[in-house]
């Protein structure tokens, strides 16, 4: 059996929305909010587009979906963010932007915000730990993580013109 695909798709000022189909061919959906809430949504068998049920979660019931999901009894040395007071979020550097061929150092992100980015992903590569030297891409993405509202303001700095 492949592994399910998962897609993302960007809501300016909303968050992600990410979709699913599962090995019996329903979709469901997962919307991301920027203020750490999240839907849940489940489409109609009969037609995939047609939402059935939508059920909007707090952070920490979202946090204990999780939990649920995904036991932290696999490895008792992972830590969870929501437990920490912590967020992790991907961050995509647009072609057009200003840091696009500059270094990560030059956004001054850690500094303002107090977020750090931890891993970037490009294309089919991911490089932890970037240093300050790293330099940006278009279409890359970073993987922020720090309080809700730094990974928020880290955002802003990404997305200045």
């Amino acid at each position: 059996m492949s592994a399910p695909r998962l897609r993302a798709t960007p809501l300016p000022g909303i968050g992600v929305q990410y979709d699913l189909e599962t090995r019996e061919h329903r979709h469901l959906s997962v919307v991301a909010h920027r203020d750490g809430t999240r839907t849940v949504n489940v489409y109609r068998a009969d037609d995939p587009d047609s939402c059935a049920q939508s059920l909007r979660l707090s952070s920490s019931e979202a946090g204990s979906l999780i939990d649920a999901l995904k036991p932290s009894h696999h490895s008792p040395s992972l830590l969870y963010t929501t437990d920490l007071g912590l967020v992790a979020e991907r961050i995509e550097v647009a072609a057009t932007s200003r840091w696009n061929g500059r270094v990560l150092g030059d956004t001054r992100m850690r500094t303002e915000t107090g977020a750090s980015v931890v891993a970037v992903l490009r294309r089919a590569e991911a490089i932890p730990s970037p240093a300050p030297d790293f330099r940006l891409a278009g279409g890359d993405t970073l993987i922020v993580v720090g309080t809700r509202e730094g990974v928020d303001a880290a955002a802003a700095i990404l997305g200045r013109e």
